[in-house]
């Protein structure tokens, strides 16, 4: 009968019309991705180019200050307000969110993707209840980064191990502001993963610790006394010029044009002091373990920038193969051949360490794998602690906490308020919002 055929006709047409439709919608796709003003995601930024033209999604970029981002972010994802596809956070946010059932689970990965070739660290912190929430963009520890023509220069010899009190008699020699050289640069701008990612080691290895086992503040301590007062005495007269205003990047840059002795921060940032496009000292940059004062314990850090997926997200499978794509291993090699292996995101993959192009062309390699390993966030203190973490606390309040110490920390760098009036105020807050958090 002419009618079936034509029903048939139409009927096939209506189905290629919705196979069309839905083709159309999923080539349509948009994402928009938070991310950090870090080197390595102004990488990804350019090659993301490669993934849009491949998968057909087309990617919205918000890139953002750090301190800017984790504020941004945080109000999106505690109020659903959707505004993320893809979230750039780290080893603090990714375990307390995913346990506020505000992230998806990074399930269902690639066959090709190599999960275990992902360091066992990076993901267990990562991780929530035995759940990945996040793929590792990079990964890092701290360490020492100093100027060996300048060492050799003044007949000085850094140690492997350098003591805090040997790294200030090293500031003293090598400070000449005169010539735009200062003995030690360091996090002074406020914020909990600016200033107190180093003032939180700092206060681990000087014997310190942010509460005691029944959860009472212990800011306004000796220990917390000792570190800060070397801290602030350290940049006041070794630092340069607007110290309280410098976080990572400013530091970074300083170094990287020559200015800088010796500089405390993430091993991340050895793969641009090391790259002569980048570096004016590419040439002249040694490194050594982050140093200690009392104890090694929890002297260096661990942390890791993420990409995680926001249950508030229309697009979760475009967001997941975004990210697959991004922490993948054809991701770095797509890195070492743009930019070199020099610069490709560290301290996230075992092949990568086994790689030997990228030990050829990052001799810190070995260095920083192992500062990785073993920094422990269940053992950075001397006295116990009933928290996780080595420069954070690993609890939703700490956002808060954090943010307001650093800013007081920042005032005492500043000489707006006394190191002891600093540490007084910010054990008032920290008490405050424990117990309004219930812990005590």
């Amino acid at each position: 009968m002419p009618w079936k055929k034509t029903s048939k006709i139409l009927a096939g047409a209506g189905m290629l019309a919705m196979l069309l439709s839905s083709a159309a919608s999923i080539a349509a796709e948009k994402l928009t991705i938070a991310t950090v003003n870090n080197a390595d995601m102004i990488i990804m930024q350019r090659l993301s180019k490669d993934f849009e033209k491949e998968s057909g999604i087309t990617l919205d970029w918000v890139v953002l200050e750090e301190n800017v981002l984790r504020q941004r972010v945080t109000t999106d994802i505690a109020t659903n307000g959707g505004q993320f596809d893809v979230l750039t956070i780290g080893t603090y946010e990714v375990p307390i969110w995913a346990g506020q059932d505000w992230l998806l689970p990074m399930d269902n990965l690639p066959a090709d993707y190599a999960l275990d070739d992902v360091l066992k660290p990076v993901r267990d912190g990562l991780s929530h209840d035995g759940k990945l929430y996040a793929l590792p963009f990079y990964a890092e520890s701290s360490m020492t980064f100093y100027r060996k023509d300048l060492f050799d220069k003044a007949g000085l010899k850094m140690p492997e191990q350098p003591t805090y009190d040997q790294i200030k008699e090293f500031a003293a020699k090598l400070h000449d502001p005169s010539h735009e050289i200062y003995g030690m640069c360091l996090r002074g701008k406020p914020g909990w993963g600016e200033n107190m990612a180093f003032v939180g080691p700092l206060v681990n290895t000087y014997g310190g610790r942010w509460f005691d086992e029944k959860w009472n503040p212990t800011i306004d301590t000796p220990a917390w006394h000792e570190a800060i007062t070397f801290y602030v005495d350290l940049l006041k007269n070794y630092g340069p010029p607007g110290a309280p205003s410098n976080g990572h990047n400013e530091n970074r840059a300083l170094f990287a044009s020559g200015k800088c002795a010796m500089w405390i921060d993430a091993t991340s940032a050895a793969g641009y002091l090391y790259n002569p496009k980048d570096s004016t000292v590419a040439d002249k940059v040694a490194f050594a373990q982050a140093p200690i004062a009392k104890s090694p314990k929890g002297n260096h850090w661990l942390w890791s920038w993420a990409l995680a997926v926001p249950k508030s997200t229309k697009s979760p499978d475009a967001a997941k193969k975004f990210i697959a794509w991004a922490t993948s291993k054809p991701y770095i090699e797509a890195v070492a051949k743009s930019d070199g292996w020099t610069v490709v995101p560290p301290g996230t993959r075992s092949s990568t360490y086994a790689n030997p192009e990228y030990q050829k062309a990052a001799p810190f390699a070995a260095f920083v794998l192992k500062a990785i390993q073993t920094a422990d966030p269940n053992d950075s203190t001397v006295e116990k602690v009933p928290y996780t973490g080595v420069q954070f606390v690993g609890i939703p309040e700490f956002q808060a906490i954090g943010t307001e110490v650093g800013q007081q920390i920042a005032a005492a760098l500043a000489g707006s308020v006394t190191v002891d009036q600093a540490l007084k105020t910010a054990q008032d807050a920290a008490d405050r919002a424990i117990t309004q958090g219930g812990y005590k």
